[in-house]
């Protein structure tokens, strides 16, 4: 059975796309720390991002290089903060979260509630500065 991302990659699950390649698929988070929270997941379903090969790996990475860099001109921060937790959706993905403080990367904190067209915006700003 599919996982949910790779659902939404299908296109069978709708979402607040960012970007995409050929192995990679990028979209907002929709229980996110703070505005921009982005996960980046490769199109092949993998659950542990360990198991991807290591070409793979370095892509994914480079790809979500490529995400933060544009998250950070669409949302100021001091940096764009990386996890890599994964147990509530078996499909390998990256957490890319602007962050002013190590704090904003506490996933206990409470997540925003944030509208349609908040999350539409969100991606828009995220896919413009790409």
């Amino acid at each position: 059975m599919a996982t949910i991302f790779s659902r939404i990659i299908a296109g069978e699950i709708p979402s607040y796309k960012v970007a995409e390649d050929d192995k990679f698929f990028a979209f907002l988070d929709i229980n996110p720390l703070v505005k921009g929270h982005t996960l980046v997941v490769p199109k092949q379903e993998v659950d542990y991002i360990f198991d991807l090969s290591d070409e793979d790996l370095a892509a994914m990475h480079v790809f979500a290089k490529k995400v933060a860099r544009a998250i950070e001109k669409a949302f100021p921060c001091k940096k764009v903060g990386e996890a890599v937790i994964g147990l509530e959706v078996p499909h390998a993905h990256i957490h890319l979260i602007p962050i002013q403080k190590e704090s904003d990367m506490l996933f206990s904190n409470p997540k925003l509630k944030l509208s349609d067209e908040e999350f539409k915006a969100i991606a828009e700003a995220i896919r413009t500065a790409l």
